[in-house]
């Protein structure tokens, strides 16, 4: 039997000879399964297609390569097919993006554990969450119940189509047999019928070609008898003939589409339309259409070969490229660094090449798996290196954690000591110690220098309970204030930017003349920096040109005083503050890690650089500030 005889028995015989028996449906499967390898790949995905109709809609979901994509984009089109697509087209495309993205996601959670690991921590406390991953698996779990309801609601569908289907196969056979009814008659009904099967729904896939052969089965065994009646069966038959000759100029045109997945689809539909809907032809005309058809659909076949040939060229490339990155990041993996700032700019160029490396494109699938395990042993060498220096910095802070600790102890044994001659050089001396004295660990800071302070002010505000009430001198400066004060108060500004900064600082040179006032009534310092604060205001200055004018004023009082402990707590204060800003930009840089695979514009990202660029501006201002009040001590 020849290659068409092959195709139209499994279509339903076109010819039969009345002597010949037809065959059964075990015989039209055996026949099916011996076509090209390339029909074979067709039937099977009409097959699959005709268990939900919904289901041919995967064939028009674009193609990714979600393996050039980040975590934040496979999460986006995650969400993105689940909420425009049919659940039952996209199987393919999930199960692809959540491969990918648990790779991606085991490597991220690899290096967090590592990182947590190289600092001390115990691998049972690690604990790493992420927006991203919930993210994903709201969306997967989204899907999962999605397809599930979309089963569960087909599933008595099926079993109703398929008992449709068997009663149009019954209503076949029934004509086949009936002897009562006239060949008009017959024809009719079992037209009728064929239209019936061509809209009666999907089945279960697992019934389908038991049910799909034995419907062509009784189709032949009618053909056969419709041989009483020519007319009506050459009416037939060339109606048949003139629709396939049309499908053949169809898959013709489709052999010259430039789209090979698209031309391919659509001769997967054509065959389906040839071999499900269509009946058969005259003998002469048999052969030849079917090797006219079975020659346009081998001449797509082969371009869409040809393209995947072309694709195994791209993905060598690929493999060269990514070849490259990984060893780019070896090297810079093995660069000397010795400070915060240039591992920071060592980790960015790191994720620019991670980012490139993703967006490399796909590799050979025998290759996939190794050139994976040389990017994450690569970025794991340089995660190792990274690690290994920032747990040296926190060794050294500890250390100096433990200096502080010490100096605390010295200061609360001698808080209480009335030798003030000596005591004092002492407390000046390890408030000197401490200034030189590095960071410690965060959790420690604020406690350990509350306590150093605390000692201290204990210490010198015993020694001001010494110092005998406020002098003549200090109330008539305070008199001569009050009323300066008033002045500035109602001070009317020109509106002139210079001249009126000029003006006022003009008063403040004057208030700084007229010396210090009373320790209780000192309040009225206080009052006079928010009258300046209000003129400054309106003029309109910048903040930090306005907070070192105040700030200069401050010193003057502070310098002028007859106890250096104001002007020391001062400048232990702004220290601490460079400090403190200092330590917040390092940790806000380091949490910038953990968006490694987030977009730039991530609105907890940009918040993240914002607090940075604000902390960089405190630090100038407070900077400022530190030489200055240095300056008072050369």
């Amino acid at each position: 039997m020849s290659e068409l005889d092959n195709l139209q028995n499994a279509d339903g015989t076109e010819e039969i000879n009345e002597n010949v028996q037809p065959e059964t449906p075990q015989e039209v499967t055996s026949v099916t399964e011996d076509n090209d390898e390339v029909l074979n790949e067709i039937d099977d995905s009409n097959a699959e297609d005709a268990e939900d109709e919904g289901n041919v809609d995967r064939h028009n979901i674009e193609d990714k390569d979600y393996e050039s994509l980040n975590l934040e984009q496979l999460v986006i089109e995650m969400e993105r097919l689940v909420q425009n697509e049919k659940v039952q087209a996209i199987k393919k495309h999930v199960d692809a993006i959540k491969t990918e993205f648990d790779k991606q996601f085991q490597e991220l959670l690899n290096e967090k554990k590592e990182e947590f690991l190289s600092t001390g921590g115990n691998i049972i406390d690690f604990s790493f969450q992420s927006p991203l991953q919930r993210s994903f698996k709201d969306s997967y779990k989204d899907y999962k119940q999605r397809l599930n309801g979309h089963y569960k609601n087909i599933e008595q569908n099926h079993k109703q189509n398929l008992t449709n289907r068997l009663e149009i196969i019954d209503g076949i056979k029934a004509l086949t047999e009936d002897a009562e009814d006239s060949m008009n008659t017959k024809y009719k009904k079992f037209k009728e019928l064929q239209d019936q099967w061509k809209v009666a729904g999907p089945i279960p896939r697992d019934k389908y070609n038991n049910a799909w052969n034995s419907y062509h089965f009784n189709v032949e065994r009618f053909y056969d008898l419709l041989h009483l009646d020519r007319d009506l069966r050459d009416k037939d038959f060339a109606r048949n003939l003139e629709l396939k000759t049309k499908i053949i100029e169809q898959a013709e045109t489709l052999a010259n589409d430039e789209n090979t997945n698209r031309a391919f689809r659509e001769l997967q539909n054509l065959h389906k339309i040839w071999k499900e809907e269509l009946g058969p032809v005259s003998r002469e005309h048999r052969e030849a259409i079917w090797d006219r058809f079975k020659e346009a659909t081998k001449k797509i076949n082969a371009k869409r070969q040809d393209y995947f040939k072309n694709l195994d060229t791209i993905y060598e490339q690929n493999l060269l490229n990514k070849h490259a990155i990984i060893t780019l990041i070896n090297e810079k993996a093995n660069e000397k660094i010795s400070n915060h700032g240039g591992w920071q700019n060592k980790i960015k160029e790191i994720e620019a090449l991670r980012e490139e490396f993703f967006k490399a494109g796909k590799v050979p699938v025998k290759v996939n798996e190794a050139t994976w395990a040389s990017f994450k042993e690569a970025v794991r060498n340089f995660n190792r290196q990274k690690n290994e220096f920032y747990k040296t910095l926190k060794k050294d802070q500890y250390d100096n954690l433990e200096k502080k600790q010490a100096l605390v102890k010295i200061a609360e044994d001698n808080k209480e000591s009335d030798d003030f001659q000596a005591t004092t050089q002492l407390m000046k001396k390890i408030q000197g110690d401490w200034k030189r004295i590095g960071h410690v660990p965060r959790k420690d800071s604020d406690k350990i220098w509350k306590q150093f302070k605390s000692a201290c002010n204990h210490y010198f505000d015993r020694i001001k309970e010494q110092r005998n009430a406020a002098s003549v001198e200090e109330e008539e400066a305070y008199t001569q204030k009050e009323t300066l004060l008033a002045a500035v108060k109602s001070l009317e500004l020109s509106g002139e930017q210079k001249t009126d900064l000029a003006t006022i600082k003009e008063q403040i040179n004057s208030w700084k003349t007229i010396g210090r006032v009373p320790r209780n009534k000192r309040q009225i310092e206080s009052d006079f920096n928010e009258t300046l604060d209000g003129l400054f205001k309106s003029l309109d200055l910048n903040k930090t040109e306005t907070e070192l004018i105040k700030f200069e004023n401050k010193l003057d009082q502070l310098a002028s005083g007859d106890d250096s402990r104001a002007l020391d707590n001062e400048r232990f204060y702004i220290q601490k503050k460079v400090d403190e800003i200092k330590a917040e930009i390092i940790q806000l840089e380091n949490n910038l890690q953990f968006f490694s695979n987030v977009k730039s514009d991530n609105p907890l990202v940009k918040d993240v650089h914002k607090n940075i660029t604000r902390h960089k501006d405190d630090l100038v201002l407070w900077t400022t500030k530190l030489k200055k009040i240095k300056g008072l001590y050369s």
